[in-house]
């Protein structure tokens, strides 16, 4: 994310010294890329590209400090604030318009049956196109009916997914050869591992047949929005972060409290059979 931003830096001061720049020509940088930005119809002013410049500056700074380069006193960028990020504008989609993206995904397209597969998964786990992007047949537990996601900072969870969800992930696995090799799971009809590209394609392609995806700029995080809120409001905040897989690494009253009241694995597999309307090895019998 921050090489281009590097790129940017390289090009305004490649042949200053690092101790050169001062706090108030860093906040100016901000700024001339903020209003420079590649305009876009989801642009919000060009607040993230001053932010993200401001954290490329940052890191680049910190390993100037950790080598000795500079003294952590002399580091500028420490004393620029980043843009107040603005409130999301995703939210949860109602259920006539998330029927509506499945019918059309499932029937359009040159692989329906590979785009049918990829809503379904983000539907159920609410996972990140990173966490289905590093699967692996190895993280198909069978018996329970469980996924294991890798995703970013290196966390690793293992989340619930309904019976149907599974069969078909491993049939996908063994028809397009990932069983048979270990490597990434989604594949293309020719076998070639799945790549981020196909999510673009696939959401561009609803924006088309749904003109109200594309004007909100509907995306594959929007489905993570829909599971989430519904959990929130069915199964309260607790079991909402646990199946967001939210780490405790939250600061302040709120973080310290989820230490005391995490949901476990069964609960979240009661709130997925709830959601998928099919039962699960490990969810709570409804008696009880």
């Amino acid at each position: 994310m921050y090489s281009s931003y590097w790129k940017r830096i390289r090009e305004h001061w490649g042949q200053r010294r690092l101790d050169e720049p001062t706090a108030s020509e860093i906040k100016q940088l901000a700024e001339h890329v903020r209003t420079h930005v590649l305009r876009r119809r989801n642009a919000r002013g060009g607040r993230s590209a001053a932010e993200h410049l401001i954290a490329a500056l940052r890191c680049l700074y910190n390993h100037a400090v950790n080598d000795g380069l500079i003294n952590e006193a002399d580091n500028p960028a420490r004393r620029v604030p980043k843009p107040r990020r603005l409130p999301s504008t995703r939210r949860g989609l109602q259920d006539h318009r998330l029927a509506e993206i499945n019918q059309i995904a499932a029937t359009t397209g040159n692989d329906p049956a590979l785009d049918a597969l990829l809503l379904r998964l983000h539907t159920e786990t609410a996972c990140r196109r990173g966490g289905a992007l590093a699967l692996r047949p190895e993280d198909l537990d069978e018996d329970q009916c469980l996924i294991q996601l890798r995703e970013k900072g290196g966390t690793h969870r293992w989340q619930p997914v309904s019976p149907t969800l599974m069969a078909h992930l491993l049939s996908h696995a063994d028809e397009r050869g990932a069983t048979h090799d270990g490597g990434p799971l989604l594949r293309y009809r020719n076998r070639t591992p799945l790549t981020r590209r196909r999510y673009d394609h696939l959401w561009q392609r609803l924006g088309k047949h749904l003109p109200w995806v594309a004007r909100q700029q509907i995306s594959t995080h929007w489905l993570r929005h829909t599971t989430l809120t519904w959990v929130e409001r069915n199964f309260g905040y607790a079991v909402a972060r646990a199946y967001a897989g939210h780490t405790d690494s939250a600061t302040g009253d709120a973080g310290a409290t989820t230490t005391y009241i995490r949901a476990s694995l069964q609960e979240i597999a009661t709130a997925l059979a709830a959601l998928t309307g099919e039962p699960h090895p490990l969810a709570t019998p409804p008696e009880r």
